[in-house]
């Protein structure tokens, strides 16, 4: 799977990096999610709930930050084990480009999927995941607005 887009912020481009390294905000701001800790420097250990279709599952995972350039970009890793609904890994390269009143983000994620999440379908899945990282980023620029009004 293959997805990719871009949001515009009411925050600058240090606001926003800051915020998607707090590990708190991404608790708060990914759909299903009860758990990120910081594990050691650049990583995280997740915990969240995701259900896909007729599909539910509990997925425990790990995030690795590479490719880091403060506050510009990052790839992020991931992978996550749900039992026997299956597991998905990849990574997403992710930038924060300044603009006049704020900054953009902007996405790549290259992630794969199987056992019976996989079986689902294709369509079902890329459906599942556009409409998680719409919520995500709902939620990322509220959290982030309610942040620089604290």
């Amino acid at each position: 799977m293959d997805m990719h887009g871009s949001r515009r912020l009411a925050a600058t481009r240090q606001q926003a990096w800051e915020a998607l390294n707090d590990p708190d905000i991404l608790q708060a701001c990914i759909p299903g999610c009860d758990k990120v800790e910081a594990t050691g420097p650049g990583e995280y250990a997740m915990g969240m709930a995701l259900k896909i279709g007729p599909v539910s599952a509990r997925f425990a995972g790990r995030i690795t930050l590479t490719d880091v350039a403060a506050p510009e970009r990052y790839t992020l890793n991931f992978e996550g084990q749900g039992g026997v609904a299956g597991f998905g890994k990849g990574s997403a390269q992710v930038s924060l480009t300044p603009e006049d009143e704020g900054c953009t983000l902007a996405y790549v994620v290259n992630a794969q999927v199987g056992g019976k999440v996989a079986q689902l379908g294709q369509r079902l899945v890329d459906g599942a995941s556009r409409s998680l990282a719409e919520k995500f980023f709902e939620r990322f620029d509220a959290a982030l607005q309610e942040r620089l009004q604290a």
